[in-house]
């Protein structure tokens, strides 16, 4: 019995995403457990596993379409030794919806030619004229490896005609950007030679890039036209604006813009700031490092800003709270989801349990986390959920900024940068290490007394650092 395997949804807020790789091909068999393909999420791009046994009968999606629903199919997993041609498609995945940006279905024939369901499928999927192909299987019948075969030449058989079309100049294959129209063929003979699909004009429906089009190709005059092409073109404006480069928004992007847009319309902010003497935390940072020299352990002063922020929040569990409708969910546990500016955009790796932690795991942890989310490997455990934020652009001189909360979340800590400045130290003033933090609350869920004590316990903790490591 075949199984339609269909796009999962990797993140809660996953509605849609991007095929990007094909881990698997038709003839391959999966067990349980497999990595069958890597899928571009709201977050980021994550292995998908094959959750039963079988052999790879169908492919509908190529690697590289966006915008695939959740829910639809993208491949047919059969029982080994099953004939994808001899097996019935469910009815759900028949009348499954084709992924967004996949090539408009065929026009429907009445009394149409014999085909297999999969052929079928296959056929709708890619936009393929059953009735321009001719049927290799029993009376005339299509079969999958006619609609497959077609999909590689980049269009069926022509059905005769009264007379000869006129000839089309093939259309250039898009280098604005835009994903290369290709046959599954032509872009594994293009792998093999090191050509870009970008510089190859098409030949087939549509400026399809075909076999012949890659085989014909020259590396030279490829490399020629990658230096010569502009990959992003520059528009003029009509009313004399400034010339821009439209560049399109990755999942990521779409849905940070999307949810900090929703919680600035809908989440009551209430903003709370404390200058906060940092020498103290300095010297313990420089000591320690001094002790963990010999494991290799470097703490960074945003490590120890982690465990004072949750320490803080133990003390202050008012604050570790979210607002759920008419009721708080008063959090026994503190996450702390720490921003970090990854090349796909912003995500927040969470440091679980992060008051009970030593320095030396936080800082550990972090590194890992940091570097999964700047490659785009983190897991959903490793992103999703956190009972607060913190975002620090200290580094890059900031003084202070409001950040946005990301809920469910009730508040966020910003995280300016130490510099010198005249400060009261014991009555008198001195030049002290001073850094201002923001704390964002929902004042929804949290009243601006509690914000004040939780930043008034922050501020004791840095002043006073030995409560981190006791």
């Amino acid at each position: 019995m075949p199984i339609a395997i269909k796009m999962p949804a990797l993140s809660p807020t996953m509605e849609e995403g991007t095929l990007s790789k094909w881990l698997v091909k038709v003839g391959d068999t999966v067990s349980s457990g497999d990595i069958m393909a890597e899928i571009e999420t709201d977050k980021a791009t994550m292995e998908f596993e094959a959750v039963d046994e079988g052999v790879i009968g169908a492919i509908f999606v190529e690697e590289g379409t966006e915008n695939v629903a959740v829910g639809a199919d993208i491949a047919l997993l059969m029982e080994e030794g099953e004939d994808a041609d001899a097996v019935s498609i469910p009815a759900e995945t028949a009348e499954a919806p084709a992924p967004a940006t996949a090539p408009a279905p065929a026009p429907a024939v009445k009394d149409g030619p014999a085909a297999s369901p999969t052929a079928r499928k296959l056929a709708e999927v890619n936009g393929i004229d059953l009735n321009a192909l001719s049927g290799s299987g029993p009376k005339g019948k299509i079969t999958k490896g006619d609609v497959e075969e077609a999909i590689a030449s980049g269009g069926g058989n022509p059905a005769p005609a009264a007379a000869p079309a006129p000839a089309q100049t093939p259309a250039p294959a898009p280098t604005n950007g835009a994903r290369v129209k290709a046959s599954p063929l032509a872009k594994r003979i293009a792998e093999q030679k090191g050509l870009d699909l970008s510089t190859i004009t098409g030949s087939g429906p549509g400026g399809r890039i075909i076999k012949d089009d890659v085989e014909n190709a020259q590396p030279g005059a490829a490399a020629a036209a990658i230096a010569s092409a502009s990959p992003t073109p520059t528009i003029a404006p009509e009313d004399g604006g400034a010339p821009y480069e439209a560049v399109k928004l990755n999942n990521v992007k779409k849905v940070v813009a999307r949810r900090l847009t929703e919680a600035k319309q809908t989440v009551p902010h209430i903003y709370l700031t404390v200058d906060i003497q940092l020498d103290a935390l300095l010297n313990l940072r420089k000591q320690m490092n001094a002790e963990l020299e010999a494991d290799g352990v470097k703490l960074s002063v945003n490590d120890l800003l982690i465990k004072a922020l949750a320490r803080a929040l133990t003390k202050v569990p008012a604050c570790n709270v979210s607002f759920q409708g008419d009721m708080l969910h008063q959090f026994t546990r503190v996450d702390i989801s720490v921003a970090v500016a990854a090349p796909s955009g912003l995500i927040t790796p969470i440091v679980t349990s992060a008051g009970t932690k030593s320095l030396a795991a936080i800082s550990s942890e972090m590194k890992e986390l940091a570097g999964k989310a700047r490659e785009g490997k983190l897991k959903p455990h490793e992103y999703q959920g956190g009972t607060a934020s913190l975002s620090n652009l200290g580094m890059f001189g900031t003084k202070q900024f409001d950040a946005v909360i990301n809920p469910p979340q009730a508040m966020i800590l910003a995280v300016g940068a130490g510099e010198q400045r005249p400060h009261v130290v014991d009555g008198e003033l001195k030049v002290a290490t001073v850094m201002s933090v923001t704390g964002s609350f929902d004042h929804r869920a949290i009243d601006g007394a509690d914000g004040a004590q939780l930043l008034d316990a922050l501020r004791k903790l840095i002043e006073n650092p030995i409560g981190l490591v006791v």
